[in-house]
Formats: structure tokens, sequence, C-alpha cells
């Protein structure tokens, strides 16, 4: 999810520690164990300072290593022992530890519910998860816990009926959600009458979602609309001859290929040598993809230019 709600979701888990009634009265535990959630909440994320080596490294390492399962574990002693020792609450390390890394696993979760991904089962397997269940931005979710978050802050709302409330309509909202991703697979699927793996992927609107379906020929684009499937582009695949293969060894090429999951590569002759596309048609949006590498070579082979990353504004769709 964005760095807002992270943060949001970060203060509502200090909210729902305090509805178990086991922070007690002392201020201290109660502002270190605040402080706990909200770190723990973003620090997997802490991984996006790749990016000021460039947006290689950031595709490389971000939701890699720090989601990982050791990650899990070591964040939360990383930031409950030095609030624990800070705040004279020692005694209350295993408590702080506890909620630090419910908002560690959590976070996990919830980007593991979107189309990015995220590498949570490392140093098991590096492959990527994503459930594509959860837009990278839940207005319901935002709203939800903003005013809880609100309500229990600056107008002493009651912590024990707020927060399990909000949780549980938290976790139900996702059921449905998921419940709704499922449906609309099958759906994709009769309606397209083929068969291939299917891609089901949210917006910020509950019933429009944008589909990727990928065969052994081609790729098929669309969109659903209150359920309505409505086919848009399909992209035949390319076989990988030399103009290509001489683009795979390209240092921006690997890092998207150890990403990218629905690979289309095209290639077309420029006046002075070749230009390579390579696109990962999950990110598909209004017949372009805007994500992947473009790599240029001269009439020999050689690499004269690569880019990677979006061809598109910051604040234009798809927000992943």
């Amino acid at each position: 999810m964005d760095t807002g709600s992270h943060l949001l979701l970060g203060v509502t888990l200090a909210g729902l520690a305090h509805a178990t009634g086991l922070v007690g009265n002392d201020p201290a535990v109660s502002q270190a164990l605040m402080i706990a959630t909200v770190v723990g909440s973003h620090a997997p994320d802490f991984d996006t300072v790749a990016r000021l080596r460039g947006i290689t490294s950031y595709i490389r390492f971000h939701r890699g290593i720090t989601h990982s399962i050791p990650a899990l574990f070591l964040w939360p002693l990383v930031i409950s022992l030095p609030l624990a020792w800070g705040y004279d609450v020692m005694g209350q390390l295993g408590l702080l530890y506890f909620w630090t890394w419910i908002a560690v696993v959590f976070h996990v979760f919830l980007d593991m519910l979107n189309a990015y991904g995220v590498q949570c089962i490392r140093p098991l397997n590096r492959r990527w998860v994503h459930m594509d269940v959860l837009a990278i931005f839940e207005p319901f979710l935002f709203a939800l816990h903003s005013v809880s978050a609100v309500w229990w802050l600056a107008f002493g709302g009651e912590a024990a009926i707020l927060f399990p409330a909000a949780y549980g309509i938290t976790l139900l909202y996702i059921g449905v959600r998921a419940w709704q991703h499922g449906h609309l697979v099958k759906r994709v699927a009769a309606a397209l009458e083929t068969k291939g793996v299917c891609h089901v992927i949210p917006s910020f609107h509950p019933f429009h979602w944008r589909f990727v379906v990928e065969t052994a020929e081609q790729f098929y684009t669309g969109k659903i609309e209150y359920a309505h499937v409505i086919l848009q582009e399909v992209y035949p695949k390319q076989q990988r001859d030399d103009i290509i293969q001489a683009t795979v060894g390209v240092d921006g090429v690997r890092a998207f290929l150890g990403f990218a999951q629905r690979i289309h590569v095209t290639w077309k002759e420029c006046h002075d040598g070749y230009e390579v596309v390579w696109s990962d048609v999950r990110f598909w949006y209004n017949r372009k993809l805007p994500f992947g590498v473009d790599v240029r070579l001269d009439r020999e082979l050689n690499v004269v230019h690569h880019r990677l990353g979006w061809r598109k504004k910051a604040w234009d769709p798809p927000f992943v």
C-alpha cells in the first residue's frame, strides 16, 4: 500500500493494542508503543533508499529482502529494543516487540495483496507474490482508519470499541475484495473463451478492474466495469531473435526480468540501428504498456543506450 496508509495503520494498531488492556496507564509504554507500531508499519519500505542509486537498484531491492521472512523478525527487534531502553521500559520489551511484529507482518501482508507484489518468502524462494486484491491506495480503508484514529486521539473515543470494529471491518473488506477478484477471473476466462494465465487488477474504484490474459500466442488486455468484460488490446508474442537476445545481458533488462512476470518484447529498425522494447503487460493501461526497458542498438548489435522505468508521468495511472 501507499506510505500514508501504512503510517495510518501504524496509529490504529497502537489503538488496537490499547484495546487489549495490556498497555495499561503508563505514558512511557503508551508513547513507545505508538512509535513502535508507526515505525514498524513503514519499516519494510526503508528499502526505498535504493532509489538514490537509480531505478535499476530500486527495482532489484524494493519489496525484496526487507520484506522477507527473516526481516519479519529482525525489524521488530531493531525497533523495539532501542525504544524499550530509551523510554526505560525494558520490562515491556516483549509487548513492544510483539506489536511491532504485528505492524511489520501487516505491512507485508497488505503489500502482498496488491499488483506490484512482494518477495515475502525469501530466502526460501525469490518468487514475487501478488494477490491482485487491493489497489495501492484503498479509499474505504483509509477513511475507516482515519475516522477511528481521529475519534480516539482527538475526541477520547473508546479504543476497545473503535479498533476491534475497524480491524474486523478491514478483514471483512479484504475478504469481499478477494471473493470479487476470484469471481472476475472466472468471468474474464468465460468471456474470452480462452485458456491462459489471467490477472484481474483492481483500481481505486470498487467496480472497475483491468485484466491481462497470457496465452501461448498472445496477450489479451482490457477492463471490467460493473462486471462487463471489455476487450481492448491484443499483443502478439514475438520470437526472441538475435536482435532481442543482444539486449538480455543489459543491466536494466536483467533487473526487469527479475521482477516482470507477463513479458512482452518487440523490436523495430531505426535509421542507425534497432530499438528493443521490453514491457510487463501486467501494468497495461489505456491501450499502452507503460512499464519496461527501452534499449537502443547500433547495426552491429552493440548497446548504445537503455532506459528502465515508467513511460508515463508520475501522476498518471496506473498507480502501483
